[in-house]
């Protein structure tokens, strides 16, 4: 199985932000810890809206909390 086409920096935005938990920034966005742990392991690309509220949390760009890895043709 290929590896997702999103990468996250989340949890090391969380350490930069104080050692903020899972569940602390899942609060701050209205989702659950689970749905965090998932994203960071990059088991889950949230929606956009999610995204954004991320990056807003931090108060960065979308960009520099998401990465997408564009696919090689063969």
């Amino acid at each position: 199985m290929a590896p997702p086409p999103i990468s996250n920096t989340i949890r090391r935005l969380r350490f930069d932000h104080g050692e903020m938990t899972q569940q602390e920034l899942a609060d701050r966005i209205g989702m659950t810890r689970q749905t965090i742990a998932a994203i960071e392991q990059n088991k889950y690309s949230p929606s956009l809206e999610a995204a954004f509220r991320i990056a807003e949390v931090f108060g960065v760009e979308i960009g520099d909390v998401f990465q997408w890895k564009k696919a090689v043709s063969g």
